[in-house]
Order: structure tokens, then C-alpha cells, then sequence
């Protein structure tokens, strides 16, 4: 077994340090280790993005990043999206849109969404499904999620919120 090492990142916000083997996942070191269970394990090899983070702004599959790779990285997860008691304006669309049913693909959705929103504050029907094309749902079928996301867009840019400054 190889020798762990000690990982110094930032969590929604929170410094924090955790030991881990070089092989874990950031999945795997998020659920088991974090006790962070948001993310969700679908697939295992990228594909269906069910256990999508941010890591830096950037979404990326939590289940192909090797723990290590985050040391110094700036990581939020699901659970660091709502702010103070209410939900994330991306949170509430979703809901308000029933665009969620199992809730296995949710969080990735909403992550992905967020760096969307982040990214681009006005994104086209065309830029919605290109940039959440990495995460994929056998529930619901996109078009309420394509709706949550433009009511999203609409919602934070009439509050004049600016996702990568909500408070948490």
C-alpha cells in the first residue's frame, strides 16, 4: 500500500486537510473520507457526470481527479451551494421546474449549471444543452432542465446576483 499523503485544499470555503492513498479519487475521498456525499458515483469513467464538482470554477468529473491533483485547488461541491438557509437560485429553478426525479444526476446538473451561470450569465438554449451535454439524466429528459436553467439565468440576473458571489 502506498504511503498517504496529506492534501491541503479549500471546501466550500472551508481551508481543510485530509489524508489520502495517491490512487483514491476526489470522488471517493469526498464520500468516504469527507463524508460529503453530494457528488454522486453513476458511472465511474466520466461519462455521465453525476459526480461533477467545481474545482477552481471549472466543473470536472469528481470520479477521473485523483485527490492529490486538488492540493492548493479551490473545490465546491452541492453542499456548498445554497446560501445561508435559502437555496441557490440554480437549487430552486430545478425545483420549481421539476426538472430532478431520482436525484441521482441532480447535483452534477446543478454544478454544471452553476459553472455555466458563472461563465455566462445569458446563455442561449444552444449554449445550455452544449455546456450540460457532459451530464446525462434517464429520468426526467432535458427540456425541464434546459428550463430551470434559463429561469435561473433570468432569476439571478433580476435580483442582480452574480453566482460566484453569493454569500454563504
Amino acid at each position: 500500500m502506498a504511503k498517504k499523503r496529506v492534501v491541503s485544499t479549500t471546501i466550500n470555503g472551508n481551508q481543510t486537510e485530509f489524508l489520502c492513498e495517491p490512487r483514491q479519487t476526489l470522488l471517493e475521498v469526498l464520500r468516504d473520507t469527507l463524508n460529503l456525499t453530494g457528488a454522486k458515483e453513476g458511472c465511474s469513467n466520466g461519462n455521465c457526470g453525476a459526480c461533477t464538482v467545481l474545482v477552481d470554477g471549472r466543473p470536472v468529473d469528481s470520479c477521473l481527479v485523483l485527490a492529490v491533483e486538488i492540493e492548493g485547488a479551490d473545490l465546491e461541491t452541492i453542499e456548498g451551494v445554497a446560501c445561508s438557509e435559502a437555496l441557490h437560485p440554480v437549487q430552486q429553478c430545478y425545483l420549481e421546474n421539476a426538472a430532478l426525479q431520482c436525484g441521482i444526476c441532480t447535483p452534477g446538473f446543478i454544478m454544471s449549471t452553476k459553472a455555466l451561470l458563472d461563465e455566462n450569465s445569458s446563455p442561449s438554449e444552444d449554449d445550455i444543452r452544449f455546456y450540460l451535454a457532459g451530464n446525462l439524466c434517464r429520468c426526467t429528459g432535458y427540456d425541464k432542465i434546459v428550463r430551470a436553467v434559463q429561469d435561473s439565468a433570468e432569476l439571478m440576473a433580476s435580483n442582480g446576483i452574480d453566482g460566484v458571489q453569493i454569500d454563504r
